[in-house]
């Protein structure tokens, strides 16, 4: 007993402070890291629209493009990404909206500033006080400040700010006290701290490990979405199998992408897999849910093959179809989605040419139990 008293007093650990310890440090510099990443990428976003405002002040040539700037801007930063015209106007506009961030800039990064600003800048800003200004770089990644900068109002922008940095919200459940008007239900509430307790009751929060699936955050890093918005590993191979097992069907499927990021209503989304089908000339879309068959992932697929029909055909061109892959355990559902096809004989046609329900069935039942080590 009193050896072990001693090898304590001492700064000896025992097998289970050992544990206790390396998982400490692991959460630990993970957030650090996380933190430092997402605080980089909202600097840079907020950097580009800095060089922009100050360009449209007191550049040289800025005569020569006028309004057209950004989108010739846009043209000559295409290797960088997210730096199309819609983005850096968002950039422009989140730097116009928060100038005061510049009191907050360590030395690296005053040296990237415009000479002119050395001497303090101006703009509309949110009410921030310096704290809430660290507050807003460390705990809001990039995807909660374009919620914010999307408000118009000052005060209802800087009411979100609080409530969010406060509640720690994920930027799913900013989005949704947003659209359901916590700001003007509060406003017209009469026990507004029992409304902001309901508000953050149960609300979703942010988690810092997963904070590195933000897309902006995985695209400023150079990585693909493959390497990081897989829902499991198994998900990641049954993907690689779905792949290998079409494009060896010799029907016509061609291989385009895999996680293939879209934007819909300002929100990012990733389809598994998209085919172009030479003999149909069409694109296929494949999505697969580790989960059972719900109407929720039908619609889902169904929104993507509307907005590839609307944003990726091209003369020539038939209406893209999807086809959906939910599996349970050793269950598998195959449902195929068309874009509003309304002509019979295409769709026996398409049908036709795809592989059969019965047979992606058996493909993904019998991969599962591979992969499983139970065959």
């Amino acid at each position: 007993m009193k050896k072990t008293e001693s090898n304590k007093a001492a700064g000896q650990l025992d097998f289970n402070q050992l544990v206790v310890a390396i998982r400490y440090a692991d959460a630990e510099l993970s957030a650090q890291a996380s933190r430092a990443v997402n605080i980089s990428l909202t600097l840079r976003n907020w950097l580009i629209g800095c060089y922009i405002a100050e360009y449209e002040l007191n550049g040289e040539d800025r005569a020569a493009y006028g309004e057209k700037v950004l989108s010739e801007l846009s043209l000559r930063l295409n290797d960088i990404s997210n730096c199309n015209r819609r983005q850096l106007y968002r950039y422009l506009r989140f730097y116009r909206l928060y100038p005061q961030i510049v009191a907050t800039l360590s030395p690296q990064f005053q040296r990237l500033l415009p000479v002119s600003l050395n001497s303090g800048i101006v703009g509309t800003a949110s009410p921030l006080s310096e704290h809430q200004r660290l507050s807003l770089l460390e705990r809001l990644s990039y995807s909660h400040i374009e919620q914010l900068v999307a408000i118009e109002e000052v005060t209802k922008r800087a009411f979100y700010e609080v409530e969010c940095i406060r509640g720690n919200w994920s930027v799913r459940e900013l989005k949704r006290q947003i659209n359901s008007l916590y700001y003007e239900r509060s406003g017209l509430s009469l026990d507004k701290k029992k409304l902001s307790d309901l508000a953050h009751l149960n609300a979703e929060q942010t988690e810092v490990k997963l904070a590195i699936r933000d897309p902006y955050i995985f695209e400023f890093l150079g990585l693909k979405p493959r390497e990081v918005m897989s829902e499991s590993h198994l998900e990641d191979q049954l993907i690689d199998k779905l792949e290998e097992f079409l494009l060896e069907l010799g029907h016509g499927f061609c291989f385009e992408a895999c996680q293939k990021r879209i934007l819909i209503g300002g929100e990012h989304f990733f389809i598994d897999l998209v085919f172009y089908h030479r003999i149909l000339k069409c694109h296929v879309l494949v999505e697969l849910k580790l989960e059972p068959f719900n109407h929720e992932n039908i619609g889902q697929l169904n929104t993507y093959v509307n907005w590839y029909k609307q944003n990726m055909m091209i003369e020539g061109d038939n209406s893209p179809i999807g086809i959906l892959l939910c599996t349970d355990k050793n269950h598998a559902l195959a449902e195929y989605a068309l874009a509003g096809m309304d002509n019979h004989l295409f769709i026996s046609k398409y049908l036709l040419e795809l592989p059969k329900k019965e047979e992606m069935q058996l493909f993904m039942e019998t991969q599962i139990k591979k992969l499983a080590g139970t065959e």
